[in-house]
């Protein structure tokens, strides 16, 4: 059971028989990832311990501020797992939550009219019947979701002969109801997919659950006999072998990543495609 920041700390001095158990600065890699809940998160509010000091896996319940003034207790696992696509003012709140999407009052079906049920979801219909692991255009594909994005695709194809056009792999196994998976980009000759990652303007992106989406999305890949390297921008941690953690995509980036196809699919095959 999840206890208050003051015992949990008390404990861990204790157990550890040191006056500071762990030091400022300990964690802070771990939490750079989330900067919605590191603006949301006051020392003064907790007993004067700062989130560096906080294991992201402890079982403590931590005072956290929104931007609007609204205070609330939670876990850090609570926080960086919170549901939800969009979340007022950046991050989650209880209260901002509720304002944001009030709940619906539901009247009781008439007597004469059956209740619905839910039914279960069934596959798009669009996915082609192709073999697994075949590359494709997909009309369901998302948009690029940042300029960013597309300059990382530019300066691969500017220096990768690859066939280009395809912008999704028909899948072993469903994919939020599609059979099939859509990412970034794709070097079909390579069989690599790329992906590029930030935490985007709120700090919300590719963390916590998004970030559970982003490994479900590798395995589908890898399935299908693709090989996924993903650019982690910003403060994002490799999740993959073969991820590049970088401080953003810059003209020097391509090169790494070159290297990194490389060590997946072997110098000589790749730079067969070198322009």
């Amino acid at each position: 059971m999840a206890e208050r920041v003051e015992l949990w700390w008390a404990r861990r001095q204790f157990s550890k028989d040191r006056e500071v158990p762990y030091p400022v600065g300990t964690y802070r890699a771990e939490w750079a990832a989330y900067p919605a809940l590191i603006r949301q998160y006051h020392p003064e509010l907790n007993a004067g311990i700062t989130l560096t000091q906080v294991p992201p896996a402890a079982d403590v319940l931590l005072l956290w501020e929104c931007e609007a003034g609204h205070r609330f207790a939670a876990t850090p696992d609570e926080q960086r797992s919170r549901p939800g696509r969009e979340r007022r003012r950046s991050a989650w709140c209880p209260d901002c939550s509720v304002l944001a999407d009030p709940p619906r009052i539901r009247a009781a079906p008439a007597p004469w009219r059956p209740a619905r049920t839910k039914s279960k979801r069934s596959l798009c219909p669009k996915t082609p019947d192709l073999p697994v692991g075949e590359p494709f255009f997909s009309p369901c594909a998302p948009k690029p979701a940042s300029a960013a994005e597309g300059r990382v695709r530019a300066d691969v194809l500017s220096r990768l002969a690859v066939t280009r056009g395809a912008n999704a792999i028909r899948a072993a196994r469903p994919f939020f109801d599609h059979l099939e998976v859509w990412p970034d980009l794709l070097l079909p000759e390579l069989r690599v997919a790329i992906e590029y990652d930030t935490v985007g303007r709120h700090g919300l992106e590719h963390v916590g659950k998004r970030e559970d989406a982003d490994r479900r999305k590798d395995r589908v890949i890898r399935a299908s006999g693709w090989e996924v390297v993903r650019i982690r921008t910003g403060k994002l941690q490799a999740i993959g072998p073969h991820d590049l953690e970088l401080a953003t995509w810059s003209g020097r980036s391509i090169d790494r990543l070159i290297d990194a196809l490389r060590g997946i699919r072997g110098a000589l095959l790749v730079d067969a495609y070198l322009i």
